[in-house]
């Protein structure tokens, strides 16, 4: 139900294709409803009902290449939408569980290179200073396969575990940290207004660093790339159709570190690489428009 095009009440039937729809790119919180019933601009807000009547999403976007339906929109579930609403009304503002942690998905490279036997689970790119994840002791490079008693399948999983925990929680949380599991009890706090926590970066895939133009990282480059930090080299340029462009490596990328070493300078890199043996897989470690990102690179 919706106000496409300004035709009030206007209702559009379909089915259900999909639920629990992330990686989307559409908002940083997703937990989508995904059906072909028509939804059109202007319908964003309206009711997402079942045969029943009852109130299941709330339709929010489409996906399409005309800019017009195609059959494949996207509703916010009511599971999501419920508290936040409650929220809303209770305090005047939306209130989500915060730990400090920037994510991202396994993928098989990375799930071998941090000793993790399968590629589920969600891996710890980045702990904020101060945050409750580093007063309980969760380090970058530790992999969550637990939450709260509960499996965590990927980083979106756990990113809809965390923000809907009520704050001031203590929750259980199972990680993998050099092959071994163990758990570290975390208090949940809430969300600062300006936090970028949880942010999920997607896992890029293989191959090699050919086609890659590097610069030593200075204050004013940093800034502009909103990296806080002093240490990596800046990547100029990939050059089109080159093996790092397939790896997923983009111009403006900070790589951090090789293989857990950390890289302060292209001297540095060059050094690295050179001890590289051809078909090896490289764990880096890049930031990225300020967000921290592994990818696992085939020499």
């Amino acid at each position: 139900m919706g106000n496409p095009f300004g035709l009030n009440s206007t209702v559009t039937l379909g089915i259900v294709s999909a639920v629990g729809r992330g990686h989307m790119g559409i908002t940083q919180y997703e937990d989508f409803i995904q059906t072909d019933a028509a939804i059109n601009p202007g319908n964003s807000g309206g009711a997402l009902v079942n045969t029943n009547g009852e109130l299941v999403g709330i339709n929010t976007a489409i996906f399409s290449q005309t800019g017009g339906y195609q059959g494949v929109g996207f509703a916010v579930s009511t599971t999501m939408a419920k508290p936040i609403s409650e929220s809303l009304i209770t305090t005047g503002k939306v209130i989500r569980g915060y730990v400090g942690i920037g994510i991202q998905d396994l993928n098989q490279d990375l799930a071998m290179s941090f000793s993790v036997k399968d590629s589920k689970g969600a891996l710890i790119s980045d702990v904020k200073p101060d945050s409750p994840a580093a007063e309980a002791g969760l380090k970058q490079g530790d992999v969550i396969v637990e939450y709260n008693g509960v499996a965590v399948e990927d980083g979106v999983a756990l990113q809809r575990m965390v923000t809907s925990t009520p704050i001031r929680t203590k929750v259980l949380v199972r990680v993998i940290r050099d092959g071994r599991e163990r758990d570290v009890t975390v208090r949940v706090a809430e969300q600062p207004d300006d936090s970028k926590i949880a942010k999920v970066g997607k896992s890029e895939g293989d191959s090699a660093f050919s086609g890659i133009e590097l610069e030593d990282l200075d204050q004013d480059t940093a800034r502009v790339l909103g990296f806080d930090g002093n240490r990596g080299v800046v990547v100029t340029n990939v050059k089109p159709g080159s093996e790092a462009e397939k790896a997923g490596l983009l111009a403006g990328d900070i790589i951090q570190e090789m293989n857990r070493r950390p890289i302060k300078s292209v001297q540095d890199f060059k050094k690295a690489s050179s001890d590289l043996k051809t078909g090896a897989n490289v764990l880096m470690l890049i930031s990225r428009r300020g967000s921290a990102l592994f990818l696992s690179v085939k020499v």
